[in-house]
């Protein structure tokens, strides 16, 4: 902490504070202190005729440091008093910018007299995405300098805007055409030459016909949708203030507003998601990913829906993909499938037409397994049956290169028996992709006994390239998220026989802010899926000796209601709205009856949350204490990117804890007392038994050290 991270130097007749804190020169309380001390050796020298504020790297301030929010001493009062010194310099000042100008950094520019950034420069207010609002003024100069209502939409909706749009706004004054010093430069004498002071931000007018009342609540309303983000509702009230106060009282304002949001439990579940997603691909004992061979040249073998699914995300990222399948009709299928989502997107103005062009010319589809032989990857993509994975990946084996990595998309199989099939056992690993693969975020990357590091590092980096959060699951039957899966569905099917009805479990936890519930979640996935699942597993002899054991996905399987791909599931479809099917409730009756499971009416969402909440809990904690997951944190993303758990309520172990681990004990004890535990289903996890002993917590809880 003692080198500097903020200087003064001369050039040119002009002061340049620089800001140096790699990677992405974040705001910590030391580089504040270093921002001070700068600008106080730039007002020690008279002869310096303005003030150029840059950064090195390969951006401008990306942010604020998030772990300091946390210190209970922390307040953004230190770099707001620098903020106000800064905007009442009499000489000019500028901010050359280049990479991202983001939450502190904007306000950072917003203070300065000035503003050069270079072409592609990206610039946003995202901290509504952590449960905050900017807490250094951007709610008072953003509306002065844009607009009230583009300013609240920016901070509502926490997305960057790019150069272009930041000029044509007025939050920028000049993009550098050549050498952006020298502009930024050029620019500060042309202030120092000009009459009169510069300009400040903070005295600019904000015209209140510029912030619609509709706008102000729409985003009151989403405020107090489920789970509820209060964040919201604080921006709203911060620009509000901007558009009818004085500058001073709006700052008072903010500063009440940000403490508010600060110690709120949705920001402190949203940043300890960030935190988490960074850490989940921190595994130690791996090789640094820069230092191996970039994945550039993909092969895909099945061109289902999940096969084109992922041939669509990496084409995104700039590889090219062989796109296999031994059916030249299913290859067909599937690459009409991708041009259709790409046309739509491109009708929706999403993509430009040069762009659908270029990731079209990246897909190299085929039927020869040959054309493998020159991929440094490649993913089978094929249906979920053990025998044919295997035989697919003995093939693999045999054609790709020696070093070439082997992946199996499986979501619930063995990743160890497939590896031992391609004869080269380090080389193979499971990239689970969750469907639909181009959209959704998670990426589960499955560790075999036998998984190099350096083959762990380069799909850990690839995740990261195709814009997915890669969590590491030691190989265990359903990794971390479908073997939890299994546990809130069976309780799910368990509420169903007592006489629940599908609308009203979903109901009950879509009320958290949950995306969708299960009995949705499943008809959108294909209830086919889950119930060959089951089946295999029956086969296996493991699953529990319950009659009623997951009987209502099975009976809808062998009646053909596999979800929306049919028409009819838990509920039916027109379209893809669900409605009430009745004869799926006379099945569950059916079913109840057969196995003498006594039906009720007085099932309601309280006892639903719970059963299925506080089971899926135990069942994380049993993942954890395994060393299936390595961190409870990596369990948190693993549910809000792959299954929408809220990230308001801060994922499964996370929202356990605030809950009080002693509470979700009493509660396990609860259920196994009422329903029974002949299966053992309502036993307490040892790990989370001790962990309510200890006051401990299970989000921030490690076990396994890969």
């Amino acid at each position: 902490m003692d080198t500097p991270t903020a200087s003064l130097r001369s050039q040119e007749g002009v002061g340049i504070l620089a800001i140096d804190n790699p990677p992405v020169n974040a705001l910590s309380p030391h580089t504040v202190r270093g921002l001070v001390e700068a600008l106080a050796a730039f007002e020690a020298r008279p002869d310096l005729r303005a003030l150029v504020v840059r950064c090195a790297g390969r951006t401008f301030v990306a942010g604020g440091d998030i772990n300091a929010f946390d210190d209970p001493g922390f307040s953004p009062e230190p770099y707001n008093d620098f903020l106000e010194r800064l905007e009442a310099q009499q000489r000019p000042v500028v901010a050359a910018l280049h990479g991202t100008a983001l939450g502190g950094g904007l306000e950072l520019a917003l203070a300065c007299h000035g503003r050069v950034a270079a072409p592609g420069t990206r610039f946003g207010l995202p901290e509504i995405k952590l449960g905050l609002i900017p807490g250094s003024l951007g709610t008072q100069r953003l509306p002065r300098l844009v607009g009230a209502r583009r300013a609240l939409q920016m901070m509502s909706g926490g997305d960057m805007v790019d150069t272009d749009a930041a000029l044509a706004m007025g939050l920028v004054d000049e993009v550098a055409t050549e050498d952006l010093l020298a502009s930024a430069i050029a620019r500060a004498l042309r202030l120092a030459d000009a009459a009169g002071p510069p300009r400040r931000t903070r005295a600019l007018r904000v015209d209140p016909g510029t912030l619609p009342a509709d706008l102000l609540a729409e985003v009151r309303a989403r405020a107090l949708r489920p789970p509820g983000l209060p964040a919201l509702g604080a921006a709203a009230a911060c620009v509000e203030a901007a558009a009818s106060l004085g500058f001073e009282a709006g700052r008072a304002v903010e500063a009440r507003h940000f403490l508010a949001c600060l110690r709120s439990p949705s920001s402190r579940a949203l940043r300890h998601l960030f935190l988490a997603e960074r850490k989940a691909t921190r595994v130690p004992g791996l090789p640094a990913a820069d230092a191996l061979p970039a994945v550039r040249e993909v092969g895909v073998v099945g061109a289902g829906t999940m096969g084109g699914g992922i041939a669509m995300s990496l084409v995104q990222a700039g590889c090219t993909v062989r796109l296999l399948d031994n059916s030249g009709a299913a290859l067909e299928r599937c690459l009409q499938r991708i041009r259709g989502l790409y046309d739509s997107a491109r009708a929706k103005g999403r993509l430009e037409a040069q762009e659908v062009e270029r990731r079209l010319a990246l897909l190299r589809p085929g039927t020869e397994d040959t054309a493998l032989g020159s991929c440094d990857l490649v993913i089978e993509a094929v249906p979920e049956d053990m025998a044919l994975k295997l035989e697919v990946a003995a093939r693999l084996g045999r054609v790709c290169r020696p070093d070439a990595i082997i992946a199996t998309n499986t979501s619930t199989l063995d990743v160890d028996r497939i590896a031992a099939a391609s004869g080269r056992p380090g080389q193979v690993l499971g990239l689970h992709f969750f469907s639909p693969a181009h959209v959704m975020r998670l990426l589960e990357v499955v560790r075999g006994r036998h998984t190099e590091p350096a083959v762990l590092a380069r799909a850990l980096a690839l995740a990261r390239r195709l814009g997915k959060v890669g969590v590491v699951s030691a190989n265990a039957w359903g990794f971390i998220g479908n073997r939890m899966v299994e546990v809130y569905m069976r309780e799910t099917e368990f509420l169903l026989l007592e006489g629940a009805t599908p609308a009203q479990v979903d109901g009950a936890v879509e009320s958290l802010g949950m995306a969708m519930g299960p009995c949705r979640m499943l008809d959108m996935a294909g209830i086919d899926v889950g119930a060959r699942t089951v089946i295999e597993r029956a086969r296996e002899g493991a699953l529990p000796d319950d009659a009623g054991y997951r009987v209502v996905c099975r009976a809808l399987f062998e009646r053909g209601q596999h979800g929306q791909k049919t028409g009819a599931g838990y509920y039916r479809y027109a379209g893809r709205a669900p409605e009430p099917h009745p004869p799926t409730l006379e099945l569950c009756a059916d079913l109840a009856r057969q196995r003498g499971i006594r039906r009720r009416d007085d099932i309601g969402p309280d006892e639903i949350r719970s059963r299925l909440l506080h089971g899926l809990v135990n069942e994380g904690a049993r993942v954890l204490e395994e060393g299936v997951a390595g961190r409870g944190g990596d369990i948190d993303v693993v549910w809000t990117a792959g299954f929408g758990f809220p990230g308001p309520l801060g994922g499964p172990m996370h929202w356990a804890d605030a809950c009080g681990l002693p509470a979700v004990v009493e509660a396990l004890r609860h259920w196994g007392a009422v329903r029974g535990n002949a299966h053992g289903y309502w036993t307490v996890s040892p790990l989370l038994e001790r962990l309510a002993r200890e006051g401990g917590r299970l989000a921030g809880h490690t076990t396994w050290n890969p």
